[in-house]
């Protein structure tokens, strides 16, 4: 999954940076208004989610966060606010932010606000993404199957976080590059249908198709 973290202060950005890359995220960033609202209007650039300060300079989160729904972006945005200014979550809500979190904030809670965003855009209820004997928990990143712990490498793992997220849907290998890999990661195609392929040997037989000329599918083995 693919995140673009909006914050103008070095040390939080940076915090949130690390905490989401650990957590198995491909990440950008943007430390004013104006990078972010270029960044999140590209539509071939897309986001999973996106984490908004509303302080920015250049342009405010807010005025970002409008523009952006009137374009008919649709990324769950997470919204950060001073602990105080109540009147800020409201207009962020407003505005069409998905959820909001004040500063200071425990970044254990800013991951689990993410992943529920995360899910909810995909339909799905719980944290548990389950597909035939598939299961990922997507709050400690682990794989099990058939109840057996499944190691996979990061981007193994991201690949197999965007096809749960997408069961029985046909996914791109071109959606998969760009919800997988970061805006300044040096991108090269064929390392996806390596990913797919050392996936195939951990998973279950059949679990994820190949259609020919259109790309994968997830499906329960």
């Amino acid at each position: 999954m693919r995140v673009l973290i909006v914050e103008d202060e070095p040390t939080i950005a940076t915090q949130l940076n690390d905490a989401l890359c650990a957590a198995g995220y491909a990440v950008d960033q943007a430390g004013n208004g104006v990078d972010a609202h270029f960044q999140g209007s590209d539509e071939n650039q897309p986001y999973d989610a996106i984490v908004l300060d509303l302080g920015l300079p250049q342009m405010d989160g807010l005025t970002i966060l409008k523009k952006w729904r009137a374009a008919g972006r649709s990324m769950p945005v997470l919204i950060l606010t001073a602990r105080d200014n109540w009147h800020e979550k409201v207009a962020g809500i407003d505005a069409g932010a998905d959820d909001y979190l004040t500063k200071p904030f425990h970044m254990e809670e800013l991951l689990a606000r993410l992943r529920a965003l995360i899910r909810r855009a995909g339909g799905h209820a719980s944290a548990e993404l389950v597909c035939g004997r598939i299961v990922l928990d997507t709050r400690n990143s682990r794989v099990s199957v058939g109840g057996l712990t499944v190691s996979l490498t990061s981007h193994e793992y991201r690949v197999l976080d965007y096809l749960m997220h997408h069961p029985d849907q046909v996914v791109s290998r071109s959606d998969l590059i760009d919800h997988i890999y970061a805006q300044d990661f040096d991108r090269d195609s064929n390392t996806v249908e390596v990913f797919i392929a050392r996936l195939r040997k951990k998973l279950p037989e059949g679990a994820i198709e190949t259609l020919r000329g259109s790309g994968y599918r997830l499906v329960a083995a």
